[in-house]
């Protein structure tokens, strides 16, 4: 299972769920934890976005998501994976903020610069591959 399939791209596609049932999609940056195979179920994949966004609302009511890489304007380069989103804080947080600068120089400290200048907040997020255990149960 895993995450294989991101290696080397720089968005991926986020279909997130209304209530509704309601798939939303948006291209995002994304950073894979060095820490973690992308191969395997232990893969994480960390991302942001403002705190206000529909993401946040949908994610935090429903983590279950899809993703697939895609380009800058969310058209998909692989195949959709059932994953698990889930909002951080605190160490882990800073931990994938970190591993987003580092990919995306000088780009992601622009963004964050301007948005020093705004009340809306960040919101990191970590995506976590759907076991075949937990895709059982679903």
């Amino acid at each position: 299972m895993g995450f294989a399939g991101f290696a080397g791209h720089k968005y991926l596609n986020l279909e997130t769920f209304k209530k509704s049932g309601d798939g939303v999609k948006t291209p995002v940056w994304f950073a894979a934890d060095p820490a973690s195979d992308l191969a395997t179920d232990a893969a994480r994949l960390y991302a942001y976005t403002t705190g206000n966004s529909g993401k946040v609302k949908r994610i935090r009511n429903n983590g279950r998501v899809r993703i697939a890489p895609c380009d800058m304007r969310g058209n998909l380069l692989g195949e959709w994976v059932d994953a698990r989103a889930e909002i951080v804080t605190g160490a882990e947080a800073a931990y994938g903020n970190r591993l987003l600068n580092k990919k995306y120089v000088p780009w992601k400290q622009l963004l964050n610069f301007f948005a020093s200048f705004r009340r809306r907040g960040r919101i990191g997020f970590v995506i976590r591959p759907v076991g075949n255990e937990a895709k059982k149960g679903q």
